[in-house]
């Protein structure tokens, strides 16, 4: 059944991914009036996630970025199929850097990175980093069930030069790397939702207190990676720009999660700037009651 699916999918994901732009954020517009005004994809959670986190919104208020949420989620899973066909130059062109130096930085003083980011802005397009760098470039990622498409995913990032690893590869594969002598840059979205009977750390995220992620700060403590952390502003549609920010060169210099509560309260800035570019359709603050008495 899995080869199957992918014999049906495939050419149309690849038929999409040549359209011209203005053809594909067409389709985009269309996909967003059928998952937000017919079907109704979790609104009811988006709604429930902005209303939890700005309390002080008026109803109109929260239905407005929800509204422009759900466009640019459209857009974002479009600009994903693009990935599959879209030139090295043309991404150049539309995913920039605004201080790129900082990466180069590190790289000049032979320190591997730890790169953090959160569901914000563009994340899919970050590869296209690779292409002004030397470090070796890792992702790590959540395997797909249907495993031609899990290879598809790989592919597609493999041409940049970014390869994606499983949270159990990791440390394996960045220890071998480091005995080799390579110079790495691996990325982590690292705000997600952990099971709360196995999260070490808890703390406020968007004023609730939260169970967080904190597997990017031990590696880099670990590993001795410099943490970097990069924002993503949207220019205009299909145009983005990264800001990188370096949350510390020495991670061991640093308290047991400081560096998770500083890459959150980086989190928390674009939120609020532009609360419509998160990804509010993950519960991300489902476990709020389930506080265990130590972290309180």
């Amino acid at each position: 059944m899995q080869l199957i699916a992918y014999i049906l999918i495939y050419p149309v994901l690849w038929l999409v991914s040549i359209l011209p732009f203005k053809l594909l954020y067409g389709i985009s517009d269309i996909l967003c009036f059928f998952l937000y005004s017919v079907f109704g994809y979790r609104k009811s959670t988006v709604k429930e996630n902005l209303r939890l986190v700005f309390p002080d919104k008026s109803e109109k208020e929260i239905s407005k970025i929800t509204g422009q949420f759900y466009h640019h989620l459209c857009d974002m899973m479009l600009e994903s199929i693009k990935s599959m066909t879209i030139s090295e130059a043309e991404l150049k062109k539309r995913y920039t850097f605004s201080n790129i130096e900082l990466i180069k930085n590190l790289e000049s003083k032979e320190r591997s990175i730890i790169l953090m980011c959160a569901h914000y802005g563009s994340w899919e397009w970050i590869f296209i980093l690779q292409k002004y760098i030397n470090l070796k470039g890792y992702a790590v990622y959540k395997r797909l069930t249907n495993k031609y498409f899990d290879k598809l995913i790989r592919r597609i990032r493999a041409r940049h030069d970014t390869y994606l690893i499983t949270t159990k590869e990791t440390l394996s594969v960045l220890n071998s790397s480091k005995k080799k002598g390579e110079l790495t840059i691996n990325g982590f979205v690292s705000d997600q939702s952990p099971k709360a009977t196995k999260a070490f750390h808890w703390n406020e995220f968007m004023g609730i207190k939260v169970p967080m992620y904190t597997g990017a700060e031990m590696l880099a403590k670990k590993l001795d990676m410099a943490v970097v952390f990069f924002s993503v502003k949207r220019l205009k549609r299909g145009y983005y720009e990264t800001t990188f920010k370096t949350i510390c060169e020495h991670p061991k210099d640093y308290k047991d999660y400081e560096i998770t509560d500083i890459f959150f309260k980086l989190v928390e800035k674009q939120i609020i700037e532009a609360p419509q570019y998160y990804l509010w359709t993950h519960k991300r603050w489902k476990h709020r009651d389930k506080v265990p008495t130590e972290f309180q």
